[in-house]
């Protein structure tokens, strides 16, 4: 590891690996800082099997691996470590880790964002055998199967309107009277028959021998609790973005950074790729491609503080 690189990636989720092959791709010195394994979130995904070109379903660790080779090729670093501290001193970046300091010229954060859980009994535990945080991702598994959805905002109406066209067992509770998701996003889960609303509801245990075979439901009116049989427990009660380290840049209300379209953020030289911004779709190629833009754009600009910009 060197004291100083051209480009520096905070993250080794798909965002940062992405990053991590486009910046290295364009001839700069590139460093990935991640504090675990690199995969991100990829590694909760057992078999992902709507990355586009991979055919035959892969396990997010083992699509990890690939990228993160691939970008080593193009000559990228990668460092386990904590990073402690980011701060810009004129036009470098000084960034403290737990190994020491480091120097950029610019830098993406793919720090990523932590999905909320529920905190009850099972939830752990199940995580991959019939617990996730991603209908995309996960609810194919469970065509025609009884599932739970638990949440009342725009990502839980939605979400369960997509397993609303997998299965037509679908139970959707909410532990408020009404939801707080948009007008628009609660009338069209509202009205799909094949989604049962349960409000004034939450879940105390999911249960089950090596996956989920019931839940323990709550009604708050009524205080009356009982053991309900399901196959899945999808939970969007919302998420935080990673975002500590950068407690100037600007954000939206989710607390999630803002950014253009070249993922710069208000902060000359700081880019933000994947679940760490303001984004509609939370996917990994969208990370991906969040990453690749960020390291086009950092390129451009490292040129400009350069003098060298092509014109």
């Amino acid at each position: 590891m060197k004291s100083q690189y051209e480009l520096l990636i905070i993250g080794g989720g798909a965002a940062g690996l992405s990053a991590a092959q486009y910046g290295a791709r364009a001839n700069l010195s590139t460093l990935v800082i991640e504090e675990m394994a690199p995969g991100g979130q990829a590694l909760l995904i057992d078999k992902l099997e709507n990355y586009p070109g991979i055919i035959n379903p892969i396990a997010g660790f083992d699509l990890a691996e690939i990228m993160k080779t691939q970008a080593e090729r193009f000559g990228a670093e990668f460092i386990t470590s904590s990073v402690e501290k980011l701060e810009k001193i004129g036009d470098l970046f000084q960034i403290t880790t737990s190994d020491g300091m480091i120097k950029a010229e610019a830098v993406i954060l793919a720090t990523g964002a932590k999905h909320r859980h529920l905190g009850i009994p099972g939830e752990e535990t199940f995580i991959g055998r019939g617990v996730s945080y991603c209908a995309t991702c996960d609810g194919p598994f469970f065509k025609g199967k009884k599932i739970l959805v638990v949440g009342g905002g725009d990502a839980a109406c939605d979400e369960a309107m997509y397993l609303a066209k997998l299965s037509d067992k679908i139970v959707q509770i909410h532990r408020r009277d009404r939801f707080r998701a948009q007008k628009a996003l609660a009338e069209r889960a509202l009205s799909n028959p094949v989604i049962d609303i349960r409000f004034n509801t939450i879940a105390l245990e999911i249960k089950g021998k090596q996956k989920v075979e019931s839940v323990v439901l709550k009604n708050l009116e009524t205080g009356k609790s009982e053991e309900e049989a399901f196959d899945a427990v999808f939970v969007f009660i919302g998420s935080d973005p990673n975002v500590s380290l950068v407690p100037d840049a600007a954000k939206d209300e989710s607390n999630s950074i803002i950014t253009d379209e070249k993922m710069a953020t208000n902060i000359p030289g700081l880019y933000a790729a994947g679940d760490v911004r303001v984004t509609p779709f939370r996917q990994i190629v969208t990370a991906c491609s969040d990453g690749a833009v960020a390291a086009h754009a950092a390129s451009q600009y490292i040129d400009e503080i350069r003098g060298m910009a092509y014109r």
